[in-house]
């Protein structure tokens, strides 16, 4: 998962997902229901993903992983980027993506979703 590629499959396998290059191409941009769930590049031969996360679990996210830091060209309370440089478990690269994706479904979507978890 640490992998472009890996984390490009994983941002498209979201139900209702699109990939998009809105801003240039090489920068992979997925939306769902027409919002940004995450932002994909690379750059200096490592990959980067911009992910949207509640504001206290992007500061804890930032502290519990170096790899996390406040998002690149986004708005810092609620994205963080993630290096995609192997420090950060598959599974919590897997978790960050799908909780993005949660976080801007429609309300109605969203609450019924969170219903089932």
């Amino acid at each position: 998962m640490n992998s472009f590629a890996a984390v490009r499959q994983h941002c498209l396998a979201q139900a209702v997902s699109c990939e998009d290059f809105p801003f240039g191409p090489d920068i992979y941009v997925y939306k769902t229901h027409g919002k940004i769930f995450a932002i994909l590049t690379e750059k200096d031969g490592v990959a980067r993903v911009n992910l949207k996360a509640e504001p206290t679990e992007a500061l804890m996210l930032r502290q519990l992983f170096s790899a996390v830091t406040p998002g690149y060209h986004m708005n810092k309370k609620h994205w963080n980027t993630l290096l995609l440089d192997g420090s950060v478990p598959d599974a919590e690269v897997q978790r960050q993506i799908e909780q993005s994706w949660q976080l801007v479904q429609p309300k109605r979507r969203r609450a019924r979703a969170e219903q089932t978890v």
